[in-house]
């Protein structure tokens, strides 16, 4: 039998996901002990995937880290450090995508690209040279600015998610799982306890309200209307980069592809100018 040896970080996608070259770039300096970087498919089933991954090596007590999107699942907080999510650690910004669209770095890229044009007339780059970083952060804004309302849509339905437990299924059992039996297992008393369930289900249930939504879709279109969510690029750590992305592509279809930019982003980017990923960094080098 195969056995696991060494730290193992479990992500998000497969291993042509940004999540896991992201991951890479991050450990590659390490110099002793570098752990092995698992890509485990949708966050929704990362501890079944876990489970599956270590009892397949036969491995116990393994150290490992699993490291996904912050998606809508928390809030980003005032101080720049990774969130913990039960097991999981979460990027301070909404997804890989927001650490990439940065205006220096788009620039650069179109420049090499444009660059390497001159140089090659075969090249299939067919833009011309970049229209300058001040465009650029214009560009990035005004695709935020774009999707302001859908944002704050999605984030007072997180709310919901959140204050409630309509995240979970109406459970089968009391017990805390199959193979564990009640004390009674007569019809009457597992009755009143699956009563019990449903009445629970329905409070929560109950939490789901359009009052409630309407509250919170209040209070994140007041925030992000704020000046200083803009001034300060707070768009960039709330709204989620793939939408941002999407608007970008959408307003300016002549522009470049992301999506290759992405690509040539993961290899040039900065990670020291990101305090959370710094931060992962070293808790990958001292587990």
């Amino acid at each position: 039998m195969s056995v696991v040896r060494g730290k193992v970080i479990f992500c998000e996608g497969k291993q042509t996901s940004l999540d896991f070259r992201l991951l890479n770039r991050i450990v590659e300096n390490l110099l002793t002990n570098k752990p092995t970087i698992v890509p485990a498919g949708g966050k929704f089933t990362f501890s079944i995937f876990v489970q599956g991954y270590f009892s397949k090596y036969g491995a116990t007590n393994q150290e490992s880290i699993i490291f996904r999107d912050r998606d809508f699942d928390a809030k980003p907080t005032n101080v720049i450090s990774l969130l913990q999510l039960n097991s999981m650690l979460l990027t301070h910004r909404a997804c890989v995508e927001n650490y990439l669209l940065n205006a220096d770095l788009i620039h650069n890229y179109w420049i090499t690209k444009y660059t390497e044009k001159l140089d090659n007339p075969n090249s299939k780059w067919g833009h011309k040279g970049s229209p300058g970083i001040e465009v650029i952060s214009a560009w990035i804004e005004e695709a935020a600015r774009s999707i302001q309302a859908y944002q704050s849509i999605r984030w007072a339905l997180a709310d919901l998610l959140q204050s409630s437990t309509t995240r979970h299924q109406l459970k089968t059992t009391w017990t805390g799982g199959s193979g564990k039996l009640p004390t009674s297992l007569t019809l009457q008393d597992c009755q009143t306890e699956a009563v019990a369930l449903i009445n629970q289900f329905q409070q929560a249930v109950e939490t789901v309200t359009q009052d409630r939504f309407e509250q919170s879709l209040a209070v994140y279109q007041q925030q992000f209307a704020q000046e200083g969510f803009w001034t300060q690029k707070q768009y960039l750590i709330w709204f989620h980069g793939k939408d941002i992305q999407k608007a970008m592509q959408r307003q300016k279809s002549q522009y470049i592809a992301l999506d290759a930019f992405f690509d040539w982003a993961l290899m040039n980017i900065d990670i020291n100018q990101y305090r959370d990923l710094v931060e992962l960094q070293n808790v990958i080098r001292e587990i």
